[in-house]
Formats: C-alpha cells, sequence, structure tokens
C-alpha cells in the first residue's frame, strides 16, 4: 500500500458518494489516477471510500460532470489538527507568550563566575564590571563583546596581568591572573658604581662603598661613582702607609657591593617635526544606536529606522547570538552605533609649533628615559621652515641616575 502511505501527514477525507451504482463513480476516479482506498458498500445507492486531500478538486470535476452527491463525512491528517490548533487563539497566545519569555530569559546574564583570583582582586572586578554594565539580569546585547570587557578590566585593575572572559549561555565566566610584582635579585658579589652617561655630578648618596667622585665633577661613560673597595683603618693611615708592602695593603683590603644613588645634569640632542597645518577626528558624544535582526546573511531592521542627521558619522558594529535555553538559534541581534564626529583643522603660527614641537620632545624623552629624571630646562639650538613643518634641533638639559653596578673583577 505504498500509495497511500503519508497520507496522514499530507491529510485526507472519507467521502460518501450517493446514487444509483455510486461504485461507477469511484471506478472513474481510478480512471483519472486519483488514489481511493477502503471502499465500502454502505447501501445499494450509497458507497464510502477515502481520498488523499490534495486530489479533492479532481473529485468535484468528476462530481459536476455525474448526477452523483458527495459528502465529506471524516477528515484526518495532520493538516486538519493544525488547522484545529490554530482556531484556538488562546493556547497560541499562550505558547507564543511562552517562546517570548523562554528567549527572553535565555539572553539575560543569570550569573558571573570568576576563578582563580584572590577575594580582594575578585571584589575589584565585580565592581569594575558594574560599572561596564556586566551584572545578574543585564541585557545581553546592551553588553560590550567579551574581548572588549577583557581589555578594559586589564587596564583598570593594576593587579590583573591577565584575564579571559568567556561567554557560555546565561553565564559569564572570568579567568583571571595576578601579577607578581618580582622584586629584582641584588647583583651577588662585590661591585663598584660607575657612570652611565656623560653628566656633571649634582648630588651624592652611598650607603656602601668608597664615593670617588664629588659634586660638580664631570664623568663620562665607565668612571667609577663608588668604589666596592674598602681599605682598612691601618691602611688609611699615614704612618702605617709607608711601612706595608703591596701585599699587606691587598690583605687589609675588602671588596663589597657598593650602593648609593649619583644623580648628574646630562643632555640630550633631539630633533622633531611639527606641521603648521594639521587636521584631527573627534567625536561630539551624540550618537544613536540601529538594531538589525541577522539571518545568515540578511539584515532586516527592527528598530532605530531614521538615520541621523548627522554631517559626518563613526560606525561601531557589536552582534550578539541568540540563545534559547543553551541552544543557539542561527538569530543574530546586530548593534549599530551610529555616533557623530567632526573634523578639526588647526593652523599653528610658528611660535605656536615651536612651542608646540617643545613639548612634543619633552614628552617623547621623559617616555624613554622613565619617570625618576627630571627634565629641567631646553634650549633651540636650530629652527628652519620646510614644506610647510617646522624643524627643531633641541638641546634639553635632564638631571637623572647615572649610577649602575659593575661586578669587580681579579683584575681590578
Amino acid at each position: 500500500m505504498k500509495y497511500i502511505q503519508g497520507s496522514y501527514i499530507t491529510g485526507y477525507v472519507t467521502v460518501l458518494v450517493k446514487g444509483k451504482m455510486p461504485e461507477l463513480f469511484f471506478q472513474e476516479c481510478a480512471k483519472r489516477e486519483i488514489i481511493v482506498w477502503n471502499i465500502k458498500k454502505e447501501s445499494p445507492d450509497s458507497c464510502k471510500g477515502n481520498v488523499k486531500l490534495g486530489d479533492i478538486p479532481a473529485l468535484k470535476k468528476i462530481k459536476r460532470k455525474s448526477t452523483y452527491k458527495l459528502t465529506f463525512i471524516d477528515k484526518k491528517g495532520s493538516p486538519f489538527i493544525i488547522s484545529k490548533f490554530l482556531k484556538r487563539k488562546e493556547v497560541i497566545a499562550g505558547l507564543a507568550m511562552a517562546f517570548l519569555l523562554t528567549l527572553f530569559l535565555s539572553n539575560i546574564i543569570w550569573k558571573v563566575e570568576i576563578t582563580s583570583v584572590p577575594t580582594d582582586i575578585e571584589e575589584k572586578i565585580i565592581k569594575q564590571l558594574s560599572s561596564y554594565g556586566v551584572h545578574t539580569g543585564a541585557w545581553k546585547f546592551s553588553l560590550d563583546p567579551p574581548s572588549d570587557i577583557q581589555q578594559k578590566l586589564v587596564h583598570d585593575i593594576p593587579e590583573l596581568l591577565w584575564v579571559g572572559v568567556h561567554q557560555k549561555g546565561t553565564t559569564y565566566y572570568l579567568e583571571g591572573v595576578e601579577k607578581l610584582v618580582v622584586e629584582e635579585k641584588k647583583e651577588e658579589g662585590p661591585r663598584n658604581l660607575v657612570a652611565t652617561k656623560k653628566g656633571v655630578i649634582n648630588n651624592i648618596y652611598v650607603s656602601k662603598g668608597i664615593p670617588r667622585v664629588n659634586v660638580n665633577d664631570y664623568v663620562e661613560p665607565g668612571d667609577i661613582l663608588v668604589s666596592g673597595e674598602i681599605g682598612s683603618v691601618k691602611e688609611n693611615d699615614e704612618e702605617d702607609k709607608d711601612k706595608k708592602d703591596e701585599k699587606d695593603k691587598k690583605e687589609n683590603t675588602r671588596s663589597i657591593a657598593a650602593e648609593g644613588e649619583i644623580t648628574a645634569t646630562t643632555w640630550y640632542e633631539t630633533n622633531v617635526t611639527v606641521p603648521l597645518e594639521t587636521n584631527y577626528e573627534q567625536l561630539t558624544g551624540n550618537k544613536k544606536n540601529k538594531y538589525y535582526l541577522k539571518i545568515g546573511t540578511v539584515q532586516v531592521p527592527i528598530w532605530g529606522f531614521k538615520k541621523p542627521d548627522y554631517k559626518e558619522i563613526h560606525r561601531e558594529t557589536n552582534v550578539q547570538s541568540l540563545n534559547i535555553l543553551k541552544w543557539q538559534l542561527p538569530v543574530k541581534i546586530v548593534t549599530s552605533i551610529l555616533s557623530e564626529k567632526m573634523y578639526n583643522k588647526i593652523d599653528r603660527s610658528k611660535e605656536e609649533a615651536i612651542s608646540h614641537g617643545i613639548q612634543q620632545a619633552r614628552k617623547e624623552l621623559q617616555l624613554r628615559l622613565g619617570p625618576d629624571a627630571k627634565i629641567q630646562s631646553e634650549k633651540v639650538l636650530h629652527q628652519s621652515i620646510e614644506s610647510g613643518k617646522v624643524k627643531l634641533t633641541l638641546y634639553i638639559t635632564v638631571e637623572e641616575n647615572i649610577a649602575k653596578a659593575e661586578p669587580i673583577t681579579q683584575g681590578d
């Protein structure tokens, strides 16, 4: 009975045919290749049988050309069940609300789990996440992508060396690595403090060792600033010094690890170029959000249809997947952030360009030398204007620590 397989899915009806010799009606159906099964004789002038739902239009054509009367006495199959179900509006409304509620609840953050960090850092992370809007009950589409949250946490919490942020279903998982401050091991063995740069000594602070320079002395790289070789009292005594031979002097000398800080005035020559005319982009702070429903490669706008009347627009796009329970739907919510931007043009005078160049050179040198170095003054050695740019050669005076440790070798 392969010809009636699947009839329940497509649907079928039981038709009652009344008239003289009703079996002839079904015979005509067979000639027209209309499948009829379970044919039964009900009375001398009536007969019934099952016909597929799709064959009813052809059945009616045969009826129009005959004197038979047709009555549909039963309906079976999924199309009729669905039709009956769709007529019950309260059930449909209930199911639709249940689906929307499940969809809504599946896209809310219900848990934020933090692991592998101490309690004090965990509290800081929770506080910082709250400032980003990441907390229990937050709507996932209102949050930044996990990669952006990860970068913000590392930037805003100095104690974190690394943090991993992962979103799985309705839970945010964070795993952090604490930044451990490892104290530098002190150099073992005897050593001197030597100069790393040319300069004039400003200040001398020695906690261990013998100073070899004085304030206002000029030194060059490699000059010993603090010696780690210390002589005994006898060695320093003028009367004993003449009586001791070289061997005795060595025996009365001991080597230690010299410690101290020697600051000096140093000098740097640097070149900087500043354009007289420049443009830069700036966001005004005005922005509007547009939301799209993305299915495959097709995006359908669902909110924010009006385009903002900004002359220049900076676009940023965030894509969030829709979940229902633990399953990810093939549908995504796309948030397009349209921010107003403007281009500012700056025309500098020669004096303004020189001032800007000096500040730029100071900042670059400060970054290179570190926060402990103090820039004292600067002097413009040369200036010129070429192709709309001011070129400067600067001579900058700095006060910094120039001492570094250097081991004492056997030959010293």
